[in-house]
């Protein structure tokens, strides 16, 4: 069963980045310079690329493809605690396997690092503010709906975020390993990953502020019927 899920969890994120890293490359070339549509290219096949994603894995890991959301479902109890840290190595692993995936694809040099320098305080809330949407639409997305829904935040987070949205430690280390349109600097990459797990934070508490308080056991409530 745990084998089947570190399968899940690594082949999704490895997709998942080869998704992101190659329509990155392939934007760039069609769009004769223009930043705009090949974010937009990008961003497409992002949004795409995650709801077939979800919709395939879910049933088996979840479809955390992110350390962080892996992390909080751990916090919740909603994924065993020994199967966090296999479940983060496969993700880093599928993540560097997909950024290689993407640039055999491509016919560029397999082994990269990034010189795509992204830094600033803005940079920072952007990507806190990205994982906290990513994270709360996690804890609150109906399930049947949860594909579509992160799927469109991330789409969305892409324009409205100064960092077009990483939202995942794993998705840092793959786009580090690729010096290409969707590549981070090696030196930029602490500063996402901290702010991305402080966003993560902020979302489990706003979820305890948003979520219902626990409804009254029956006995009590017929004890203080009883007792009033």
């Amino acid at each position: 069963m745990l084998r089947r899920k570190l399968f899940a969890e690594g082949l999704g994120t490895t997709l998942l980045l080869a998704v992101v890293i190659g329509s990155g490359v392939m934007g760039q070339r069609l769009a004769g310079g223009n930043a705009a549509v090949a974010l937009l290219a990008n961003t497409l096949a992002t949004v795409a690329g995650l709801v077939v994603l979800i919709e395939l894995f879910g049933p088996v890991s979840g479809a955390h493809f992110n350390p962080v959301v892996s992390l909080v479902m751990a916090a919740r109890g909603t994924l065993a605690r020994d199967e966090l840290v296999p479940y983060v190595a496969a993700q880093l692993i599928g993540a560097t396997l997909g950024a290689w995936l993407a640039h055999a694809m491509f016919g560029l040099d397999v082994l990269q690092v990034s010189r795509h320098v992204r830094e600033g305080l803005g940079q920072w809330i952007a990507e806190g503010v990205a994982t906290f949407g990513l994270v709360l639409v996690v804890l609150r997305a109906p399930a049947s709906r949860a594909a579509a829904l992160v799927a469109a935040w991330i789409g969305a987070a892409y324009w409205f975020t100064a960092s077009t949205s990483f939202a995942n430690p794993a998705a840092v280390l793959g786009r580090m390993l690729s010096d290409t349109f969707a590549g981070i600097a090696p030196a930029s990459a602490p500063g996402f990953v901290a702010a991305e797990f402080a966003g993560a934070a902020l979302a489990v508490a706003a979820q305890r502020l948003l979520a219902p308080a626990s409804p009254t056991p029956a006995r009590s409530r017929t004890s203080t019927s009883i007792h009033g």
